[in-house]
């Protein structure tokens, strides 16, 4: 059956419950006549064949998508060798680099980049699709499983320069685009319907998420809360075998562990109390950072190309990194750094500002890369330095400055998509602090209602926003 796409002004309110279908019209579902003791109707016999088709295709899906991410990082390390001399942590390379190198790389990555998309827009503009790239969460909203394959290999390559010289951006979201992509071709080469098709692109964004940041139920949380607002009882099955094949390869053959391991950290009854500053003013920042995201992009947009753009970006972001190498890439290491040692509340905030700083004028220049990532750096600076001073008021009463980067986490991620649920889920599961749920939903959900109050639009268009 094929899911029906959501009317964001009349979207109803998320549920994590699998929803019954009607019954098709078309005679695939088993009708009611079959309890009388009836002839069932034509093609019922073939419904058990035909999910378990769906489910080897969804199990399929996911390998390819952790294979997709895999590949994509190597990808990444290339590019990093090729311009650098350093594979790895890309904060380390900076650090290791003289300042002039830290202006030079990112400059000509940004330009390469632009150049990039600014010749791959006329080569997809050829193509039969044309030069109009389709999000995959617009297909997936829409049941469609239709990309645009030339906009989508153009911008995976630009995504490439920029992250692998520098960006201030993440490396996730191409992951997550090129995975959806290639789902879509397994659902061309296999023969079934077009519901089922789409289907499967919903099943590549969930594996890809959950690939890319080791947390698979955030992925199908995500597709839930983002892109399907329900799941139905012919996606449920499909959606949760692709997150769990694709995170299993990753587990199994790749990192075994969480994306941020750390030490437990208990939970103590003022948690909560430093949870909910930690969500105010996670929500005020998140805010605020989508908001200069925008005003930052009309700015960028004044210059007449990509490569203009993208090249000034790199060259903004150089500049900054000469003072703050930590700027660099997606900001994992950094935020590795906070969750296992003791940081002076100097170098954080130093580091904090930077990165906000370094992000707007990434992302604000068109460079083709994730924003969710790094405002995990921002949110976990934000925690750390409201534990800092919450010990500073309390001590040894509110669980420490790690806990509170954890919870900033999470809340910086509501307050930016605009849906806790996956915040919550995801964060978790990243950092294995599941003791930390309580003030991490106390967290999410002020932020969310303090980000959302504003009216600022959030990555990824939550369509259970209700924005018209």
């Amino acid at each position: 059956m094929k899911t029906p796409p959501l009317d964001p002004a009349n979207a109803g309110p998320v549920t994590t419950a699998v929803a019954p279908d009607a019954a098709p019209a078309n005679g695939t579902g088993m009708g009611a006549a079959a309890g009388n003791g009836q002839a069932s109707p034509p093609g019922a016999a073939d419904k058990p064949t035909r999910s378990l088709g769906l489910w080897l295709a969804a199990g399929l899906v996911g390998l390819v998508a952790a294979t997709s991410v895999v590949v994509f990082r190597r990808l990444i390390d290339a590019v990093e060798w090729l311009a650098s001399g350093h594979t790895g942590s890309l904060v380390a390379t900076a650090l290791a680099m003289p300042p002039w190198q830290r202006v030079l790389i990112p400059t000509l990555g940004g330009l390469l980049a632009g150049l990039v998309l600014q010749y791959g827009q006329h080569w997809a503009a050829r193509g039969p699709a044309g030069a109009r790239n389709i999000d995959y969460l617009d297909a997936a909203r829409a049941g469609s499983h239709r990309l645009n394959d030339r906009t989508t290999l153009t911008r995976a390559a630009s995504a490439l320069l920029s992250v692998g010289t520098g960006a201030s951006i993440g490396r996730e979201g191409p992951m997550v685009q090129v995975a959806a992509w290639l789902s879509t071709w397994v659902a061309r080469l296999l023969p079934l319907g077009e519901a089922q098709r789409g289907g499967l692109l919903v099943c590549g964004i969930a594996a890809g998420i959950g690939a890319a940041y080791h947390a698979p139920i955030a992925g199908v949380v995500f597709v839930l809360e983002l892109a399907l607002g329900f799941l139905t009882r012919h996606t449920a099955a499909p959606v949760l075998v692709a997150g769990a094949s694709a995170s299993a390869l990753i587990y199994w053959l790749v990192e075994p562990r969480p994306l941020y391991p750390m030490a437990t950290w208990p939970l103590l009854p003022g948690s909560l109390a430093l949870a909910v500053a930690v969500g105010v003013v996670a929500g005020g920042l998140g805010w605020a950072l989508l908001g200069g995201i925008e005003r930052t992009r009309r700015r960028f947009e004044r210059l007449a190309t990509p490569s203009l753009r993208l090249g000034l970006g790199g060259l903004l972001v150089g500049l900054v990194s000469v003072a703050v190498p930590q700027v660099w890439g997606n900001g994992y290491s950094v935020v590795s750094h906070l969750l296992s040692v003791d940081s002076p509340w100097q170098w954080v905030a130093m580091i904090l500002l930077a990165k906000v700083l370094a992000t707007l004028l990434s992302a604000g220049s068109g460079a083709i890369g994730g924003v969710l990532t790094p405002s995990l750096l921002v949110g976990a600076g934000t925690g750390y330095l409201c534990g800092l001073a919450g010990d500073l008021l309390l001590p040894a009463t509110l669980g420490g400055p790690q806990a509170a980067a954890v919870t900033g986490m999470a809340a910086m991620l509501a307050a930016v998509t605009h849906a806790p649920l996956t915040a919550i889920v995801m964060v978790l599961e990243m950092t294995g602090q599941y003791q930390l749920t309580l003030p991490v939903m106390v967290a999410c959900g002020l932020a969310h209602a303090v980000s959302a109050g504003f009216g600022t639009r959030p990555l990824y268009g939550n369509p259970i926003e209700g924005r018209p």
